[in-house]
């Protein structure tokens, strides 16, 4: 089976650690490393959770940590939802963990340069790839494509217009569309469906394993601050469709469209306006996800959390 080389990108961040768990079992990607941003929670904080997932779940894969600011605007975090550690609900063991020397763009730009094609996952905001792209632009040629979980068809999670993700980093995010790179798009219009029930959690929590108890756990809370912060009663499981979509090419269906990014700073800043009815008559730049089979999603979610049994 020839693997995909993929360099995962993230903020744990619940959902992130989930992207984690199948990016290290995903049968058909080569994972060449894990690369951190400040997002769900601050970058001291992300990247601890990263390497704590990864140790966990014995995931072999270099973490080199990313920036802690924006490229303009002010940062954000996403305590409310996330918690006060970005992975509230699990204890992990204490560990020594070893990170990468060099920052998570010059990661990106080292990995990309040293293979022919590289597939960038991002499950965060998107300032590590931006720093990257505009540092050493020859990476270009070298990045098959970058999935990224971001942005909506509809309407926003952190404003009536604009996802987290996005929002986070605007300004990065429009250069990542804007450089002639290929690009898929899996936005809250596919993840509002995927949703941590009652009855995911109990299907999850009978495989009995490590990987099980780290899911129930963290999806107990993860619930529950969705509940208390948007009053719903399960939580839509955003990121790991990313990884998904990639063990599975047919899980999800796609409209080719352009989108650009609302810069403003108006009430929209950050919306991605994507150009469905392609009124602007302009070259799509992007693959938007505009359906997923969940049923699907969620046995591939299964032999994920098996694998680590």
């Amino acid at each position: 089976m020839n693997k995909i080389n993929v360099i995962l990108d993230c903020d744990p961040g619940h959902d992130d650690a989930m992207a984690i768990l199948l990016a290290g079992y995903a049968p058909n990607i080569n994972l060449l490393g894990i690369t951190v941003i400040a997002g769900n929670q601050t970058i001291r904080k992300t990247a601890l959770n990263a390497a704590n997932v990864a140790s966990f779940l014995n995931i072999n894969a270099p973490i080199a940590i990313g920036e802690k600011n924006p490229l303009v605007r002010d940062r954000i975090i996403c305590e409310e939802i996330h918690g006060e550690s970005g992975l509230d609900g699990f204890i992990f063991p204490k560990y020594e963990h070893h990170y990468e020397k060099e920052k998570a763009y010059q990661f990106i730009i080292n990995e990309c340069l040293k293979h022919d094609k590289v597939t960038i996952v991002a499950t965060g905001p998107l300032t590590n790839i931006a720093l990257a792209i505009k540092a050493e632009p020859e990476i270009i040629p070298h990045i098959e494509e970058i999935v990224f979980m971001g942005g909506s068809l509809t309407n926003g999670n952190i404003s009536p217009a604009a996802e987290f993700n996005i929002l986070c980093d605007p300004e990065a995010a429009h250069i990542v569309l804007t450089n002639g790179i290929k690009t898929r798009m899996i936005g809250l219009n596919i993840t509002r469906q995927v949703l941590v029930t009652p009855q995911v959690i109990e299907r999850m929590e009978k495989i009995n394993n490590k990987a099980s108890d780290m899911f129930t756990k963290l999806m107990e809370v993860f619930n529950a601050n969705q509940n208390k912060t948007f009053g719903i009663e399960a939580a839509p499981l955003h990121d790991p469709v990313t990884i998904a979509c990639l063990i599975d090419e047919s899980l999800l269906t796609y409209q080719d469209m352009n989108v650009e990014i609302d810069l403003s700073h108006g009430p929209s800043y950050g919306r991605t306006n994507c150009d469905v009815f392609s009124y602007l008559k302009k070259e799509a730049n992007c693959r938007v996800a505009i359906d997923i089979d969940v049923n699907k999603f969620w046995d591939i979610l299964e032999k994920g959390i098996k694998y680590y049994g």
